[in-house]
């Protein structure tokens, strides 16, 4: 997917569309964990699909709870979409900021004068 450290730096234009190739991914990913969320607690805690959307919502973006949880189910769930969100935060987050660690330890090499062929 990346260029190996012996190739040259790739052009600006074509880096930009690897970042934003990778905030797609990124989302996708978000977009997969919210619609857990929405489907667990509108199925588990009985809320209505908004006020599911707004629960996981909230618990996705690290804000907390907003609706007052009503069964032992609804609970355990919770506390699971919970942990999970924050793998998908630094999930996210890695697939985002791979492409700039990357094209910044590239050139890095490149600029060094550091040659590593073996």
């Amino acid at each position: 997917m990346y260029e190996h450290y012996s190739q040259p730096v790739l052009s600006r234009a074509k880096w930009i569309l690897r970042l934003v190739a990778s905030m797609r991914r990124a989302l996708v990913v978000i977009g997969i964990a919210l619609l857990a969320g929405v489907v667990g607690y509108h199925v588990l805690g009985q809320l209505s699909w908004v006020d599911s959307l707004l629960e996981a919502s909230m618990i996705l973006s690290g804000m907390g709870p907003v609706a007052p949880l009503q069964n032992d189910a609804v609970k355990i769930f919770a506390s699971l979409y919970a942990l999970m969100s924050g793998f998908v935060l630094l999930a996210s987050a890695s697939i985002v900021m791979a492409p700039v660690l990357h094209r910044f330890l590239h050139h890095f090499h490149k600029t060094s004068g550091n040659n590593l062929d073996h």
